[in-house]
């Protein structure tokens, strides 16, 4: 079956985030948006059908995981990540973001330091704040238009602070690097052998573009298995977010226990109905739906890369090696953070995400959202090229 990305399809009305909170944002309501990490492609069909048919039923009472929601993940990881985990290793939990500030509450205290790289998502330092833990931050390196990890640094924190947790962002948003197995082989070592756990978000491992292949942390060696929890989810892969439909993969038994130990009690380990049942549909029945979006989502970002070379050669993307997001150097602008984001917001009339709030090394970037349709993406880098001009 050929799936329709190009179709422009009108998201008002829908409380959908990117629109409804726009105003209250970015001041204003009349923008293309841009932003929000959802994409404004339909979900697979065979997700649809799925949960139109289970709606049809019309009893929505107490729902357990089916032993095949459980075994479609271990089905997926085995086929899309050569990862083989037992069906014990997995456990729902009600979104990413919630899943590493679990963590952090259970296996840190008040006043424990947290490492992160930034620039990078901005809730690991937005959540790791608000519980009252300390940010230390390990900047990434930006060489040769890609990011690069500061082992070096790292080793120099590591022997200067004592450390509990390292966030890592895995693949990385928004610098959208893939890291490789000797990165995160030489990252699982260095937080073993000084007792850091690591948390690893890897809600874009689905969406390793063409050329590349997504490693989770956990499979690069004993130390990284022994010494981590994987946050996963199939929402960015298939835009199912709204269903909330994440889970945690977790082979250390110890920590696991401990984990589900926090979770149970709270019962925050227990999933929706709909979330069961998008999740198997999804993993079970909708990789080629996946494949083409991928296909496409990489046409979008060659357009963009083609787009800006020839018509705005002062904006460089920093190229993905996965997802739908992409990161754009506007350096070369010269143009002060809150200028730049009045060049995005009042002249072209985007809803970019503004770069500072990724961190340090944030500052004259901005974060640009691919998925979707490219007639959408085309009058927005019009509106840019439009923008300059003036």
């Amino acid at each position: 079956m050929q799936y329709n990305f190009d179709e422009v399809i009108d998201r008002s009305s829908t409380d959908s985030v990117k629109l409804e909170k726009m105003k209250a944002i970015f001041g204003r309501d009349d923008l293309i948006p841009l932003w929000v990490a959802d994409m404004d492609f339909r979900s697979p069909p065979a997700i649809t059908n799925a949960l139109i048919k289970r709606v049809e039923h019309g009893i929505f009472g107490y729902t357990l995981p089916s032993d095949a929601y459980t075994a479609s993940i271990v089905s997926w990881l085995s086929r899309r990540h050569d990862w083989r985990v037992a069906e014990e290793d997995i456990n729902f939990i009600p979104g990413v973001v919630k899943g590493f500030a679990f963590a952090i509450d259970e296996f840190t205290s008040k006043g424990d330091k947290i490492i992160i790289q930034p620039p990078v998502y901005h809730p690991f330092r937005l959540v790791t704040q608000a519980l009252e833990r300390e940010v230390v931050n390990n900047p990434l390196i930006l060489d040769d238009g890609g990011y690069r990890m500061d082992f070096d640094g790292l080793r120099k924190i590591v022997s200067e602070n004592s450390c509990k947790m390292f966030i890592l962002c895995n693949p990385h948003n928004p610098g959208g690097r893939v890291w490789t197995p000797d990165e995160l082989y030489e990252l699982s070592e260095l937080c073993y052998s000084n007792n850091i756990l690591v948390v690893s978000d890897e809600i874009h491992s689905d969406m390793a573009l063409p050329g590349y292949r997504h490693t989770p942390f956990a499979t690069v060696s004993d130390m990284a298995a022994d010494n981590s929890i994987t946050l996963m989810a199939p929402s960015k892969t298939f835009n199912i977010a709204g269903i909330v439909s994440s889970f945690a993969v977790i082979t250390n038994k110890t920590i696991r226990q401990r984990y589900l130990a926090y979770l149970q009690p709270r019962e925050l380990h227990q999933g929706t109905l709909f979330a069961y049942t998008a999740t198997r549909v999804a993993y079970d029945e909708c990789e080629d739906w996946l494949d083409q979006m991928i296909r496409y989502v990489q046409g979008n970002v060659n357009f963009v890369i083609s787009y800006l070379s020839e018509f705005i050669p002062q904006i460089k993307v920093i190229k993905p090696e996965a997802s739908f997001l992409v990161w754009l150097d506007c350096r070369s602008l010269q143009l002060p953070q809150h200028e730049l984001v009045k060049l995005f917001v009042d002249k072209a009339q985007l809803a970019l995400n503004d770069g500072s709030i990724f961190g340090p090394g944030g500052e004259g970037f901005m974060r640009l959202n691919v998925g979707t349709s490219r007639k959408v993406l085309e009058r927005a880098l019009n509106n840019l090229k439009n923008a300059l001009t003036l």
